[in-house]
């Protein structure tokens, strides 16, 4: 069956840095973009990151463009967020999404979540 499994999540003080990993089986990874959404006590989720399928294209939130870098790889099935300078905010639990657009609608899964917490 599809698995997304997170994992890399912990306690850092500001200014420090994590790399969280997802790893995917059950499904052709390399066929889908893969994101690092988050969601924080009291707020909605939100996306901080995504990277094409191929890994050549990715985006990121305002909030962490510049500190924090996806990116996959194909022959590992795994994705990965590497967290730098990290801030209070960034306290959230993180998810790992896949999702790929087909002929017959969308197929989207979601992982178990990690929890970051970033506290002096």
């Amino acid at each position: 069956q599809v698995q997304l499994v997170e994992s890399g999540g912990g306690l850092v003080q500001p200014g420090g840095s994590l790399r969280l990993s997802c790893a995917a089986s059950g499904f052709t990874f390399s066929f889908y973009a893969m994101s690092w959404y988050r969601q924080a006590p009291g707020k909605e989720r939100e996306l901080v990151a995504t990277i094409s399928s191929a890994g050549g294209s990715t985006n990121y939130s305002d909030s962490v463009k510049g500190r924090f870098t996806i990116s996959r790889d194909n022959a590992k099935n795994t994705v990965y967020l590497q967290m730098n300078s990290l801030k209070p905010e960034d306290t959230a639990v993180y998810y790992c999404n896949a999702r790929r657009r087909t002929i017959l609608g969308i197929d989207n899964y979601w992982g178990q979540g990690t929890q970051v917490t970033v506290s002096s």
